[in-house]
């Protein structure tokens, strides 16, 4: 019988077992259903022991003790959910866990105990609780999946001595930042099939030698994990990189004492590749001038990229605010040179009505085609050696050493050739380096202008050979 507002009269209550007392079985507690409010049944079977069945809405079922702590104030403590398989495990029962009848009561029995010896459950479960999200968040926090991204958003980014290049870092251990994102505030995309997607979980405590050889002996055979391969062939050079990338990432985490030792310490390093000496000569500057022009926004960057000396990097991301307002002096900022050191470049004319040349568009860049950073430079070189034909392999980076040779051949001071190239070691190593600070811009302008002359005389056809010395400038 139920009162008018469709409750269980206290009768019925009472013979269900509801706010009094009953022997539950498996059977009774699989049968009990929900109704409109909230139902406690106790169980006479264990000290305390309560089944909750939460309103139609969800119906859940749950295990719950009610008791008096040590100071006497009433208490109740939830044990966990109700399990209907009634299959009993080997492990005894625990706090929070799904629990059949008989778990339930054993559970019960265990904790009446504790209260017996003078415990207080409740704040021993409290504190049980805190400790395990503790250690989980530690955990969490320790695995290499997390440890990458707090190396590069509280370290790479912020203190590190060389920003220029974390992003191809974080591309390297498999953690992508687009440009404009701020590390800070945007995650990362984790790129399907790197060490920060296979890693993800694991505690960099766990990653050993073993892990760290089979990791970079594969990045040499077959290529950075998750990354496309350019070169299927060995590489020795990209597993030096992914050795660096690691090394670095976990001497950061051995000074913040988060791993012991660094696992990468004594582990096999690929070689470093053999000094390059190649220098274009005189007639093969000639036919690589006349070839870029037949490729578009790339021809401008590549003859500015002789004309300076400067690296492929500085070059691509030259933005039109870091030029002077005559377009005389180009600026480069410390975070972009490879010694983290502000490099001024005066532009030779010959450099400065090739940039004039170029059409702007949106983003700042110079040399762009959608205002975004130029890319392709590998399908762009394998163009222009199909271009210029039977000339012997030459990279990009050649350039440089081509515009230093050819300064040095017409007579320029080793020191100012340095200095032009933003070098901090040879001349300027050491003590002189710490004294000498002069940037000696008027020689290196004089310089630049003598190397583009001569690049303008062998596009010409004409006779260099003999390059009249120019006094430097004021």
């Amino acid at each position: 019988m139920t009162t008018q507002t469709g409750a269980p009269d206290s009768s019925q209550r009472k013979r269900n077992g509801e706010n009094g007392s009953t022997v539950l079985t498996a059977a009774s507690v699989e049968r009990y259903k929900p109704m409109k409010t909230r139902r406690e049944i106790r169980d006479l079977r264990a000290p305390g022991l309560y089944l909750i069945i939460q309103p139609k809405q969800s119906g859940t079922k749950s295990w719950a003790m009610r008791f008096r702590r040590p100071d006497g104030k009433p208490a109740k403590l939830t044990l966990g959910p109700v399990d209907l398989s009634d299959n009993e495990a080997a492990d005894e029962p625990t706090l929070g866990g799904a629990l059949t009848l008989r778990q339930a009561r054993e559970l019960a029995n265990r904790i009446d105990r504790e209260r017996a010896r003078g415990i207080d459950v409740v704040a021993q479960y409290k504190a049980d609780k805190t400790r395990r999200r503790t250690a989980a968040a530690e955990k969490a926090a320790n695995t290499f999946g997390s440890a990458a991204r707090e190396f590069f958003v509280d370290y790479k980014t912020k203190h590190q001595e060389r920003p220029r290049r974390w992003r191809s870092d974080a591309r390297l251990l498999g953690l992508k930042w687009h440009r404009d994102d701020d590390p800070a505030k945007v995650e990362p995309e984790v790129i399907s099939g790197s060490l920060a997607a296979t890693w993800a979980d694991k505690p960099v405590t766990d990653i050993d030698g073993h892990d760290i050889h089979a990791v970079v002996d594969d990045a040499r055979r077959r290529g950075t994990p998750g990354l496309k391969a350019r070169n299927k062939e060995t590489s020795e050079a990209r597993g030096r990189k992914v050795h660096a990338a690691l090394s670095v990432l976990f001497r950061y985490l051995l000074r913040r004492r988060r791993v012991a030792i660094n696992p990468c310490v004594g582990v096999w390093r690929p070689r470093a590749p053999a000094a390059r000496d190649r220098v274009l000569s005189d007639a093969e500057v000639k036919t690589f001038w006349s070839v870029a022009d037949k490729l578009a926004i790339y021809g401008p960057l590549l003859k500015v990229l002789l004309l300076t000396g400067c690296r492929l990097n500085e070059v691509v991301g030259m933005c039109r605010e870091e030029l002077s307002e005559d377009g005389t002096v180009w600026t480069i900022p410390k975070t972009r040179t490879k010694n983290h050191l502000a490099h001024t470049v005066p532009l030779p004319k010959l450099a400065r009505d090739i940039i004039a040349s170029v059409r702007a568009v949106e983003g700042g860049y110079v040399f762009s085609l959608s205002g975004n950073l130029l890319s392709g430079f590998s399908k762009m070189k394998t163009k222009l050696d199909e271009v210029m034909g039977d000339v012997p392999p030459w990279r990009l980076h050649d350039l440089r050493r081509t515009a230093a040779s050819g300064m040095q051949r017409l007579g320029i001071r080793v020191e100012v050739v340095e200095r032009a190239l933003n070098h901090i070691s040879g001349s300027f190593r050491g003590v002189a380096g710490t004294y000498q600070r002069d940037p000696l811009t008027g020689d290196v302008r004089d310089a630049l202008e003598r190397w583009a002359k001569h690049i303008s005389g062998l596009v010409a056809g004409q006779d260099n050979k003999v390059v009249k010395m120019l006094k430097p400038s004021k």
